[in-house]
């Protein structure tokens, strides 16, 4: 977001007050019906959104990464709509909104840099419904992680065919709309015919063309985030 900000308006960004917290991991950050008062910047770990049905089965919405505030909406909407939950233990940094909004009055490109971000999410959103109800289960796979991957290698925290997430999966079954053992049986194959591994949450492509073809991966919905490598 900052590369296209000018250094009075990184200078304010870090004049905002924030309260860094440190939580374990599967720890709540706010639940669907709370009324936040505050946005989160990732500082580190691996958040995630998600929404439980009324018989409990849940569904993952997206991942989040350091650099990104996954509850940005809440400045807005009053009341939250699913939870926002620490996958892995993480540090986040608590922005009041009013302090948010008032850099927003004060630096208008901030606020379409903020804006922007928005409407990736969105983007981001769009590609994840494609995925679950339009690809199969191994494409479904290949394509989470080379998303995962390009968003890693743009925030300099891994590459594409190689990085850490340390996750479940059953984690990855709630994010893919797949059974456990149906996951399980996924990465098996994905292994033998050596496409890429998922083994001590290290994720490891053999060739990031070929998931990238495999998968139909396109980074057009990332917004240039994603390294020429995966175009």
């Amino acid at each position: 977001m900052t590369s296209s900000l000018s250094d009075q308006d990184v200078s304010a960004i870090g004049r905002l007050p924030f309260v860094i917290k440190e939580l374990p991991a599967r720890s709540s950050i706010c639940r669907e019906r709370d009324r936040p008062v505050q946005s989160c910047l990732i500082v580190s770990g691996l958040i995630c959104r998600a929404k439980v049905t009324g018989e409990g089965a849940r569904q993952l919405l997206s991942f989040h990464i350091a650099g990104d505030i996954p509850d940005l909406q809440s400045l807005h909407l009053e009341v939250m709509d699913h939870d926002v939950i620490a996958l892995t233990e993480a540090k986040v940094a608590f922005i009041a909104h009013e302090d948010i909004r008032r850099l927003w009055r004060e630096q208008p490109d901030v606020a379409a840099a903020l804006w922007r971000e928005t409407l990736i999410d969105a983007s981001v959103f769009r590609e994840w419904i494609v995925n679950v109800g339009r690809r199969d289960a191994a494409q479904r796979m290949m394509h989470l992680l080379f998303e995962v991957g390009c968003r890693m290698q743009a925030m300099g925290l891994g590459e594409i065919g190689s990085f850490h997430m340390p996750i479940t999966q059953a984690d990855l079954a709630d994010a893919l709309g797949l059974t456990s053992v149906h996951v399980n049986r996924v990465l098996q194959d994905l292994r033998r015919e050596g496409v890429l591994d998922f083994k001590r949450s290290l994720v490891t492509m053999n060739d990031v063309e070929r998931v990238a073809v495999l998968s139909g991966f396109d980074p057009l919905y990332l917004h240039h985030s994603c390294s020429e490598e995966a175009a």
